[in-house]
């Protein structure tokens, strides 16, 4: 990546707002994608965790670190990767750039390939370029836990073991 791209990345990741963010992600959409994490979990296994970022830090994206690096780095300072039953899924969304990426913990990613993982991102970043951020989300959560569903059917009562509100950073 030239320099010109490196400062043209960072500059925007820098100027992404929080009003942006909040516009995109207003309450009433973070109260129903908690909520459709909270009915999905009920009818399977996986604990799902949806992190919005505004933008990377200006190092960040100077650097040049990556969606998936970044979403990476979150599935681990979040602890999306200690469940019990190693059935993690974050679901991370850069607004800066418009990008998704699902990170699946080792139970899962066994059973559920990129390219499926992949379809769902598509899902939410189409919808994102015509400011359908609402409902483009919820139906990737949809899809998520249909996933989940299909290949980790609930079997009985188990503790909630990561919050179902997104996270906003």
């Amino acid at each position: 990546m030239g320099i010109g791209q490196r400062m043209g990345r960072a500059w925007r990741h820098l100027t992404s707002s929080s009003a942006e963010a909040k516009r995109a992600f207003p309450e009433a959409t973070l109260s129903a994608i908690g909520e459709a994490i909270t009915a999905g979990e009920q009818t399977h296994r996986g604990e799902v965790r949806l992190i919005v970022e505004k933008g990377l830090s200006f190092d960040d994206a100077w650097d040049g670190v990556t969606n998936r690096q970044r979403a990476l780095a979150l599935f681990a300072d979040y602890g999306v990767w200690d469940t019990e039953d190693n059935c993690g899924v974050l679901i991370y969304i850069n607004l800066a750039e418009h990008k998704v990426d699902i990170v699946a913990d080792r139970g899962i990613d066994r059973k559920i390939d990129s390219a499926t993982w992949q379809a769902v991102c598509r899902t939410m970043t189409d919808g994102f370029r015509n400011g359908q951020f609402h409902e483009a989300t919820l139906t990737a959560i949809g899809q998520v836990n249909a996933l989940l569903r299909e290949h980790f059917p609930a079997n009985g009562a188990r503790p909630n073991e990561l919050p179902d509100r997104p996270l906003m950073l």
